[in-house]
């Protein structure tokens, strides 16, 4: 199989990431938090040293909500309050001693979730129409969302900006931001779940209006050599979605980049 793939096991260097190869975990769902704190323990230390001990070479986390409304199901690790900082502080320090790199996923879930899960709040989404489907874990159908407001839009950039502001304090080598999957930031990105008529909604260059502010904070605090996006057109809660002209959609993605 090396054969196949020969430099698969040879450093390499992206961004400020020097990787001792070029194999990366990618983010998975745990959800091993405290339910009540979001705070992470001993084996999410223990989880996330061992896959670094093994020899991968990027480790992105599972994804850690930026605010309590953020919260898609139980168990969810947060980056917003100062607990939760020194919990992951342990484990990337557990990581770097195995000489491993991780990077910190950023996720909201926006309209993916109930009021029972996201502090008593109704969800948050570009615009207020439900999603089809249930909530993970929890079995209850998506709640009617709320509007966000541009109030809302501001708070909300400005948690992501902390969650990576707190990444980085907690010893993470830099983000990911989830903008996939039908979460919050591909919500505004989407036609199906976007229906705003201000710079939030429109054509698709404008409808990634949202998902660019964010990343422009979010790079402010992590860096821009140590922030990556994820993007796609597959989406949770409508898994037959496709888009319309794929090429085209991916152009415009650059072009926003």
């Amino acid at each position: 199989m090396l054969n196949m793939y020969p430099y698969l096991l040879s450093p390499i260097q992206i961004g400020g990431w020097k990787l001792r190869n070029r194999i990366t975990m990618a983010p998975m769902t745990r959800s091993f938090a405290d339910d009540k704190t979001g705070v992470v323990g001993n084996d999410v230390v223990e989880y996330y040293k061992k896959r670094a001990g093994d020899g991968v070479g990027l480790i992105i986390t599972e994804g850690i909500i930026t605010s309590p409304r953020a919260k898609g199901t139980f168990n969810l690790p947060g980056l917003y309050t100062d607990e939760q900082v020194m919990g992951w502080r342990r484990v990337t320090d557990a990581v770097h001693e195995e000489k491993g790199t991780i990077i910190a996923q950023l996720w909201h879930v926006g309209r993916l979730t109930h009021h029972k899960v996201s502090a008593g709040l109704p969800p948050q989404a570009p615009s207020a129409i439900r999603a089809e489907g249930h909530v993970h874990r929890y079995g209850e159908p998506f709640d009617m969302p709320e509007e966000m407001t541009k109030e809302d839009i501001k708070e909300t950039i400005q948690q992501y900006a902390k969650a990576a502001r707190n990444a980085i304090q907690a010893g993470f080598d830099g983000v990911e931001v989830h903008g996939a999957h039908g979460y919050l930031i591909d919500q505004f990105n989407s036609e199906v779940s976007n229906r705003r008529t201000d710079e939030y909604g429109g054509h698709l260059g404008q409808r990634l209006t949202f998902m660019k502010e964010v990343l422009h904070a979010v790079m402010e605090e992590s860096g821009v050599d140590r922030t990556i996006v994820r993007f796609s057109e597959l989406k949770d809660d409508a898994p037959d979605y496709k888009w319309e002209d794929p090429e085209a959609a991916i152009q415009t993605f650059i072009d926003a980049f």
